[in-house]
């Protein structure tokens, strides 16, 4: 095995967590596995580092991070060693792609870097999903593990010949770190790198003569986890894919795990889609303070303009394209509105799918109040023409039951004048559904 997957797998894990209580290695005989144990490259100090890397937001760096990883161009092995590796991995690619290695990618050089992970991804058939069974979210490379089965403490994915295995894990009383040792202590498995923080853990290494990535969190006493298992002679095609689907793990994402008061750890949103190429049209209250936002089928998100005193933010997919831009501009809705977003989870369990719900809108707000989730959703006339952008306030959450307080509607003036001082030209009419025009948008919180 490779220094370089192991140092993957470890900063991608651990990348926004907390300090760690618990650091660990330990030797092991295999000579696969003793490479594990390589030393990092030296470390550069913040001020060796390009000013726009050192204050570029969580939310870019891991997006940026995680394509890299696609690419097998990302190195890291602690989350207080990311700067040094991005900075490298990022002038890796732009000498690639024939620029000035700054270590800053710009807007074209962002956009190729999505365009060039979305090869591997598709070619993987990379999918979020969520396990029904354990009740995380992670990412599948369905292509390479075709057959699932129930585990008995999950879910499994696998190879034809078992060469790959997945495999999901929910304990409902367990103590974190209790599990962490006797994970690090089981049978023939030996650690190359293991890191403890109060709410999750990682765990990589070698167990009979198999690779191996795993990471768990917990919420009070239960745990959820995911293990991915690949051969050593997978190494060169799976060793990424492996940290892709530990990274995107989320074990808890219908609850506040380490949100901040009145805040859920993930949240959903929706989305408008405002050009062809990637630019989408979202409220700031469900996209603010994220570590990380992903807009499901496209892809990693950036927030490249806001309006905190109208609630707007514009978010950015690189590499996306020939999206339908929602009909924005002509004439303002008024009367009976139908508003067009995607529900949370909670609220329309299983489904990803866009739904209408029809609204009033009065001096009290928008009546009835449409389900969590709808948070951006577009609201459209009897006529087709365009009214506004809804705005949820903050729920209060009862037990497992989120209470919506009631809704409000950024007028279409107002999100007219907002892209328009963005520099997006607005789709008067189009011939599309609507439905076509609407993403889900996940916020995930520190």
């Amino acid at each position: 095995m490779k220094p370089r997957i192991a140092s993957i797998a470890v900063g991608l894990l651990l990348a926004a967590a907390p300090a760690f209580a618990q650091q660990s290695r330990k030797s092991s005989p295999s000579a696969a596995a003793k490479t594990v144990h390589a030393n990092p490259a030296p470390q550069k100090s913040s001020s060796e580092l390009p000013a726009a890397l050192t204050t570029l937001p969580d939310a870019r760096r891991l997006a940026i991070q995680g394509d890299l990883v696609w690419l097998g161009g990302f190195e890291g092995l602690s989350a207080e060693e990311f700067d040094k590796h991005t900075d490298d991995a990022i002038k890796t690619f732009q000498r690639h792609i024939n620029v000035k290695e700054t270590g800053v990618l710009d807007d074209q050089a962002r956009a190729l870097l999505a365009q060039a992970a979305q090869a591997p991804q598709a070619a993987a058939g990379w999918r979020v999903i969520d396990d029904t069974t354990t009740g995380a979210r992670l990412g599948i490379p369905e292509k390479l593990v075709p057959r699932t089965s129930a585990g008995r403490i999950g879910s499994r994915w696998s190879s034809a010949l078992g060469q790959i295995q997945i495999e999901t894990f929910r304990l409902h009383e367990a103590s974190l770190p209790a599990l962490f040792d006797q994970e690090k202590k089981t049978s023939k498995r030996y650690i190359g790198y293991s890191a403890l923080s109060p709410d999750s853990f990682a765990i990589t290494g070698e167990q009979k003569l198999k690779m191996f990535v795993e990471r768990a969190q917990s919420s009070g006493s239960e745990v959820r986890g995911v293990t991915i298992y690949y051969d050593q002679a997978t190494e060169g095609t799976v060793a990424s894919i492996a940290v892709a689907v530990a990274d995107t793990f989320v074990g808890f994402p219908d609850q506040a795990v380490v949100a901040p008061p009145g805040r859920r750890g993930v949240e959903y949103g929706s989305a408008i889609v405002a050009t062809n190429h990637g630019d989408l049209i979202a409220v700031d209250d469900a996209t603010n303070d994220c570590q990380s936002i992903m807009v499901p089928g496209l892809g990693h998100a950036d927030r490249v303009a806001e309006d905190k005193a109208d609630n707007l933010a514009l978010l950015r997919v690189y590499g996306a394209r020939n999206l339908v831009p929602a009909a924005l501009g002509g004439e303002t809705g008024a009367g009976a509105l139908t508003l067009y977003g995607i529900a949370d989870p909670l609220a329309q369990p299983g489904d990803a799918a866009v739904s209408g719900a029809a609204a009033q809108l009065t001096a009290q707000g928008l009546t009835p109040a449409p389900k969590l989730g709808f948070a951006g959703a577009a609201a459209f006339d009897a006529q087709g023409r365009f009214a506004g952008i809804v705005e949820l306030k903050p729920p209060v959450v009862a037990g497992t039951q989120p209470v919506t307080l009631g809704a409000a509607l950024v007028p279409a003036d107002t999100v007219r004048a907002f892209l328009t001082a963005q520099g997006i030209a607005l789709a008067a009419a189009g011939s599309a559904p609507i439905e076509q025009s609407i993403g889900r948008v996940i916020c995930v919180r520190k």
